[in-house]
């Protein structure tokens, strides 16, 4: 049986506790208390427990405590799918945001999201669904906004004349008198 891999020699059990004590991650905390328990002379199952994970996870733990020291043990933003749209992508649909459709030239009057999937393919030869266009637009910063639609045969004064004018004085009701039920 192969011996263990040895914990760095420039911390101790106390001065992780310490750091463990000031972090604000509660995961990372946890790391590096199973951590300190090594230090302590505990074993690696010992540590397991007291991290609530398992032996294999403790290895890497370790390892990644000892290449990084305690900010190894913090937990890391997964990569995840690169962006559809590079930089300049992004830079050259936020500009045609701005500048706003022509007419004459994308056959609309204001932009919707298909609509700029379309361009995006046209322009850019890259395909972008809707609700990932809206997600990039909403990262660069642009909010959903319409006007609220209105009737088209809605003449100006109607709705002025069809609400009802309260009284410009109002007048107290008469209190009525052994109406009030005794208990």
């Amino acid at each position: 049986m192969r011996p263990g891999l040895t914990l760095r020699e420039d911390y101790d059990a106390a001065r992780l506790r310490g750091v463990a004590r000031r972090t604000k991650s509660a995961a990372q905390g946890r790391r590096l208390l199973a951590l300190a328990e090594i230090y302590d002379g505990g074993s690696r199952t010992k540590a397991a427990c007291v991290g609530g994970v398992g032996l294999q996870t403790i290895r890497d733990w370790v390892l990644r405590f000892n290449a990084h020291g305690p900010e190894g043990l913090a937990d890391r933003q997964a990569p995840g799918h690169p962006g559809k749209l590079n930089t300049a992508q992004r830079e050259a649909l936020a500009a045609m945001v701005e500048s706003g459709p022509m007419p004459a030239i994308h056959g609309v009057v204001r932009w919707r999201l298909k609509d700029l999937a379309m361009w995006v393919w046209e322009e850019f030869r890259v395909s972008v669904s809707e609700t990932t266009l809206s997600r990039i637009l909403r990262a660069l910063g642009y909010r959903k906004l319409s006007a609220r639609p209105r009737h088209h045969a809605q003449a100006a004064g109607a709705v002025d004349a069809f609400k009802k004018r309260s009284p410009s004085a109002w007048t107290r009701s008469r209190a009525t008198r052994g109406s009030i039920a005794t208990g």
